[in-house]
C-alpha cells in the first residue's frame, strides 16, 4: 500500500513539476516579449503610438500568468498537505531540482528524495 501511495505520489510530482515549468516558461517568454516590442518600435523610428495595444495585451498576458504561477504555487502548498496526511510527509517527491524553502516545524530537514523503482 505505501509504495502504491509513493508511486501516485511521485506522478502528481511529476506532473506539478511540468507545469510549475511551463508556467515559469511561458512568464520567462511573454516578458521577453513584452521587452522587446517597445525597443523595435524605437530602432524603427516609429511612433510610440505604434503597438501600443499589442504591449497592453502582452503586459495583461503577464499578469495573468503571474496570477496561475501564484495558483500553482498554492497548488504545491496543499498537495504538501495532502502528502503528509497520506503518510508521506517525511518523503521528498520527483527530481525537482531545487531545494524547497523551510517547512513549518523544521520537517524539511527530515526530507529525502525517493527515486522511482
Amino acid at each position: 500500500m505505501l509504495k502504491q501511495r509513493r508511486a501516485i505520489a511521485e506522478n502528481i510530482a511529476d506532473a506539478l513539476f511540468q507545469a510549475e515549468a511551463a508556467i515559469d516558461a511561458a512568464l520567462s517568454k511573454t516578458a521577453t516579449l513584452t521587452g522587446v516590442m517597445p525597443s523595435m518600435r524605437a530602432q524603427a523610428g516609429l511612433s510610440a503610438l505604434i503597438g501600443q495595444g499589442a504591449v497592453e495585451r502582452a503586459s495583461q498576458a503577464i499578469m495573468a500568468l503571474t496570477e496561475a504561477r501564484r495558483a500553482i504555487v498554492e497548488t504545491h502548498k496543499e498537495l504538501s498537505v495532502a502528502q503528509s496526511q497520506i503518510g508521506l510527509g517525511a518523503v521528498a517527491l520527483g527530481d525537482e531540482g531545487g531545494d524547497k524553502p523551510p517547512v513549518e516545524g523544521g520537517i524539511a530537514a527530515r526530507l529525502r528524495t525517493v527515486r522511482a523503482a
